[in-house]
């Protein structure tokens, strides 16, 4: 793993060093403490840059040719591309902007990791075994779900681990058969109140995680991430039918569902039923999946 250091108080420094290890770029601010750290790890074509701005940095960057996710530990960043204001916090993870499109925005006293890789390693993903065939191209910057959880998920499926080495012998990842899609689901009905992850759901089936995946992905055009979110979206939907208004809060029945944002919650409420969690919660028009 090839490790390099920048630490520099000097704008134009800062701005020559972020132009060459991302893509040319202008960046402006007139902070007392100028100072900027980075340290990149590179290995096997991903990068990973722990960033540290010490002020508010305004930029205005070209195209970087590599997906790139930003997680904040601390301060925040606010992305500007293409008009409005879009606000990132801590513990938040995001798309910094397509591959093929600039980007402006600002860090403000901010520390944050980028992780990049090139595009093309999406389609080879979405190729394996799903028999995804076609350009991939990210639709949203926010994460649907916890990335954290995704990545530990990718690190149990891609490596050896102690998952696999205890209990019943999982089936081969190959055994991605519509009987283990049926196992899992089941699983996931009814454990949808734990905090529960891939792991979990694929040493109940007892398979593989990449079986698993695979599985959704074959015969449900979904992953199981995503199933378990919607299926907990369902239960506090119905929560919120059956719950006294006067006694209730909408963030609390979303947090007791995994949904620790209620700013996401309802969006992806409205996306699925069509109307405000607070409205259903109210006694509002009887919803039902959007069409």
């Amino acid at each position: 793993m090839e490790t390099f250091r920048f630490d520099s108080g000097s704008l134009d420094e800062t701005e020559a060093f972020l132009s060459e290890a991302y893509t040319p770029m202008r960046i402006g601010g007139r902070p007392e403490d100028a100072r900027a750290r980075v340290v990149r790890r590179e290995a096997g074509g991903l990068v990973s840059d722990r960033l540290e701005f010490g002020y508010t940095m305004a930029y205005d960057a070209g195209r970087l040719n590599r997906i790139c996710l930003v997680t904040v530990h601390a301060g925040s960043l606010v992305d500007t591309t293409g008009g409005g204001e879009r606000l990132f916090g801590p513990g938040e993870t995001f798309l910094l902007a397509p591959p093929d499109r600039p980007y402006r925005g600002r860090v403000r006293s901010a520390r944050y990791t980028i992780t990049m890789f090139d595009p093309a390693l999406l389609a080879e993903a979405a190729g394996t075994g799903g028999g995804f065939r076609g350009p991939v191209r990210l639709t949203g910057q926010r994460a649907l779900d916890e990335a954290a959880r995704h990545l530990a998920a990718v690190v149990l499926t891609a490596l050896p681990s102690t998952v696999l080495d205890d209990g019943p012998a999982p089936l081969d990842g190959r055994d991605a058969h519509s009987d283990t899609l049926r196992r899992a689901m089941a699983f996931i009905q009814e454990n949808a109140h734990r905090d529960i992850g891939l792991a979990d759901i694929a040493a109940a089936v007892p398979v593989t995680p990449r079986a698993v995946q695979y599985a959704f992905a074959r015969h449900a055009g979904t992953t199981p991430l995503a199933h378990l979110r919607r299926v907990r979206l369902a239960r506090a939907h119905e929560e919120l039918r059956a719950a006294d208004a006067a006694t209730t809060v909408v963030a609390a029945v979303a947090a007791r569902w995994g949904f620790a944002h209620p700013g996401r919650f309802a969006a992806a409420h409205r996306r699925e039923y069509g109307t405000s969690p607070s409205e259903v919660l109210r006694g509002g028009r009887r919803a039902g999946p959007a069409g």
